[in-house]
């Protein structure tokens, strides 16, 4: 199942799960799968990522056409504690050939130290661009350096909600800002709280809400403004980030617009900020989440309910001034310059590759030429569309700041749907840590 990035800071170390995959072409045929380059390579390649039992599997069916054309000998280490084990790695000088990166905030300290290696040499960036949005590029980038691929990705924004009850209510999907607004207040207006919300997450409380703010952020505000935002050049007490609290505090801080109340918003886990949706009759029309919560939470908790496209559906959250998507994904980068390093890394940007694990569910790919059709249901058609048709990209926020202010984010979220009147005082806290934690 796929996951926030801020969630899997949550997941405690597994057992190493290596494997080592035969190639079984023979060393005298042609390479044919994309990355090839000729005469099949041989030789080894050692991966590093945080994929074990499922997601596992469905990345080495995904290299498998690789393996195959190259006679690669593949030397595979999934661990879900990947930084604590990729830092080990590095401080003793002994790194994998490629490993899946924690998240940017990582990504840039390990190119500016010198770990993981510029693909500037290695793809074509420009050709890229032709399917990639600017904004997978722009993440991949430190300081003008191409250093990160996106092997899937999350994507964010997403409002879900349960056809068959929206139907008998009489309800909508909105297409624009104002009819969300005027949907919500409609809810309101007819006696059930509109929002289904879930803050509770262990060490991790707060990371949906701060997933909200982006959304309002990039929304309300624009790309720009998102960018000083997280980039630290644009303060918390800032007009535009305190017109995205105060939306939020609109609907999560008010016992009339959420579920149960603001107190049990901040102690419902998120896998269950959504049960109100299936509750007969709703306790709850809307639920804001990434598009892991459908597979990940709302089958397994009512598996004799939640169909998708029946029972529960999503709806991208619209624009309010500017229209745009936030995600997330898994980034791999090269730590060792080899022949075998390079082409996998040339490998798993075609749409060949992306289109395998996509087929199998529960990823989604960042690559616009990947065809819908190979997606395995209308849901994850629907929300792959949703992020290769966005004008504007961006990456999740909270992820690309300095850990220190990420976690006060999460922090300054439960304070808020706590105590909404003591907004500004939060802002203010947040502008200090700011400043300690960007070095301003």
């Amino acid at each position: 199942m796929e996951k926030p990035v801020k969630r899997s800071r949550l997941i405690t170390p597994l057992a190493i799960l290596a494997i080592v995959l035969a190639a079984c072409a023979p060393a005298a045929s042609e390479s044919t799968a994309p990355g090839g380059s000729g005469a099949p390579l041989g030789g080894k390649i050692s991966i590093l990522a945080t994929w074990v039992d499922t997601e596992q599997e469905n990345f080495l069916a995904m290299i498998q056409p690789w393996v195959d054309a190259n006679n690669v000998e593949v030397e595979y280490e999934g661990n879900r504690d990947l930084a604590t084990i990729l830092t080990t790695r590095l401080e003793g000088n002994d790194p994998p050939d490629v490993a899946g990166i924690p998240n940017p905030g990582a990504m840039a300290e390990f190119a500016r130290n010198g770990d993981v290696l510029d693909l500037g040499d290695v793809v074509d960036v420009d050709a890229m661009a032709d399917n990639y949005n600017q904004g997978w590029i722009d993440a991949g980038t430190v300081d003008g350096n191409f250093v990160g691929i996106f092997i899937k990705v999350a994507v964010k924004g997403l409002i879900w909600y349960n056809p068959e009850a929206f139907t008998a209510a009489g309800y909508e999907v909105p297409t624009d800002w104002a009819s969300f607004d005027a949907l919500v207040e409609k809810i309101k207006d007819d006696g059930t709280t509109p929002w289904g919300v879930g803050l509770e997450s262990g060490g991790d409380s707060g990371w949906p809400g701060t997933d909200w703010i982006e959304d309002l952020v990039l929304r309300q505000s624009g790309p720009e403004v998102y960018d000083k935002w997280w980039g630290g050049t644009l303060k918390w007490s800032s007009p535009e980030i305190k017109k995205a609290f105060e939306a939020f505090g609109k609907w999560a801080a008010d016992p009339a617009y959420v579920f149960g109340g603001p107190n049990t918003a901040l102690s419902t886990p998120f896998g269950n900020g959504g049960d109100c949706l299936f509750s007969d009759p709703p306790g709850c029309y809307l639920h804001h989440q990434g598009d892991f919560i459908g597979k990940g939470f709302f089958e397994p908790n009512f598996p004799d309910v939640a169909v998708a496209g029946e029972t529960y559906d999503f709806f991208p959250m619209p624009g309010d001034a500017f229209n745009g998507a936030t995600a997330s994904g898994d980034l791999f980068g090269m730590f060792k310059d080899t022949p075998q390093a390079r082409s996998l890394i040339q490998y798993l940007i075609t749409p060949e590759a992306q289109a395998i694990w996509v087929g199998k569910g529960g990823a989604t790919t960042a690559n616009s030429a990947v065809d819908l059709s190979k997606y395995p249901d209308d849901t994850s058609r629907a929300i792959a569309e949703g992020i290769q048709s966005a004008e504007v990209v961006r990456y999740d926020a909270g992820d690309l700041m300095p850990a220190q202010m990420s976690r006060a984010f999460f922090g300054a979220i439960l304070d808020y749907v706590q105590n909404p009147g003591n907004l500004d005082q939060i802002l203010a806290d947040l502008d200090e840590v700011q400043a300690e934690a960007y070095g301003t």
